[in-house]
């Protein structure tokens, strides 16, 4: 086994993580599910949703089973909605392509639906000890600084170099204990120490061989220089409301921003808007605060206008009148649960 790997088993047997509640298993749907709910998500988030997310559906034939509005509305307030409508179809394929069992190679993994090959190699390191490597954000890191490697990461074949790379640092003995644990500890290591600003060095494994601290510079790496390019948009959110209370929301497009979410109508323009309240045969919109909401490309400007009203906005989309004590069970972006609920 190679000195990095050893440091950093040993480093993890020691002082990384050990309390989440899917460490400690090498069952592959507690693990799939979530390191599906920690990408671009923060653990302390996760925790509450893996917990619920376990109760409703504790197996993947019990999620395979579920409705989409089921895992939807469980989902609802994470963010990244594809993922939620990608766990369902991949628990339906694990349930139909592979009767009811993960696959054991990364390769078989990779082929399921929201699952790509550091997730694959995940899943297959943790539960089935297979030699992969993972290459999420933390991890190109942490390699990117113990390597030099100074590529730009906006380029596929410098990605596919540190791929090889990676693979190249892997633990190659007792791989049943050596692999959760090495696949850990990059993880620990990415998330606690080698962190992107002011990275703790003096208390990381492998300091004493770190091309990047030896230069003195850790925060240069990763290179990448292809930025995201921003935009925004302005939403008109109708919220019309009958007299005992129940609220009109429509299932939002298949694709794009909350899709198959259950919605407020969502109109361009306050005309379009205003134009729909008064099809409605509502009282006259009173407009709310106004807000801000953050995609990671775009960021929305949500304009609340509220009414009271018989009949749905026009034309009518999938969807329907929906009392308060009925929006739990619905999946609703974040924003507009928040604002339903006050």
């Amino acid at each position: 086994m190679s000195q990095f790997s050893q440091q950093i088993v040993a480093w993890q047997q020691s002082h990384g993580r050990h309390h989440l509640p899917w460490q400690n298993t090498r069952d592959p749907y507690r693990v799939w599910l979530s390191e599906i709910m920690l990408q671009q998500t923060q653990v302390t988030t996760v925790l509450g949703y893996y917990e619920r997310f376990l109760q409703h559906f504790p197996t993947v034939a019990d999620l395979a089973a579920g409705s989409d509005e089921e895992v939807m509305a469980l989902w609802s307030g994470l963010g990244y909605y594809s993922r939620a409508r990608n766990l369902h179809r991949c628990a339906q394929e694990v349930m139909s392509r592979f009767g009811g069992a993960f696959p054991r190679t990364v390769e078989e993994l990779a082929s399921l639906p929201g699952i790509g090959r550091s997730t694959a190699s995940a899943i297959a390191s943790f539960c089935f000890a297979a030699r992969a490597a993972i290459l999420d954000a933390n991890v190109k890191r942490v390699l990117t600084r113990a390597l030099g490697f100074s590529d730009d990461l906006a380029s596929s074949a410098a990605e596919k170099k540190l791929w090889a790379l990676a693979e190249d640092l892997l633990p190659t003995t007792d791989l049943s204990t050596a692999m959760p644990r090495y696949t850990q500890g990059m993880m620990d290591l990415g998330a606690a120490i080698c962190t992107p600003k002011k990275p703790s060095c003096l208390l990381c494994p492998v300091h004493g061989s770190c091309a990047a601290r030896r230069e003195g510079a850790p925060e240069r790496y990763p290179v990448k220089t292809k930025k995201l390019k921003r935009s925004s948009a302005s939403w008109w959110l109708l919220w019309a409301e009958r007299a005992d209370g129940a609220i009109w929301l429509e299932k939002r497009p298949p694709k794009g921003i909350w899709a198959s979410l259950y919605c407020l109508p969502v109109y361009e323009t306050e005309a379009q808007l205003r134009q729909a309240a008064q099809e409605c045969g509502g009282t006259a919109p009173e407009p709310l605060a106004p807000f801000l909401h953050v995609l990671t490309h775009k960021d929305l400007h949500l304009h609340p206008e509220r009414i009271r009203a018989e009949n749905p906005p026009l034309p009518a989309a999938a969807g329907g009148w929906y009392r308060p004590e009925q929006l739990s069970a619905l999946g609703l972006p974040a924003p507009v649960r928040n604002l339903l609920q006050g």
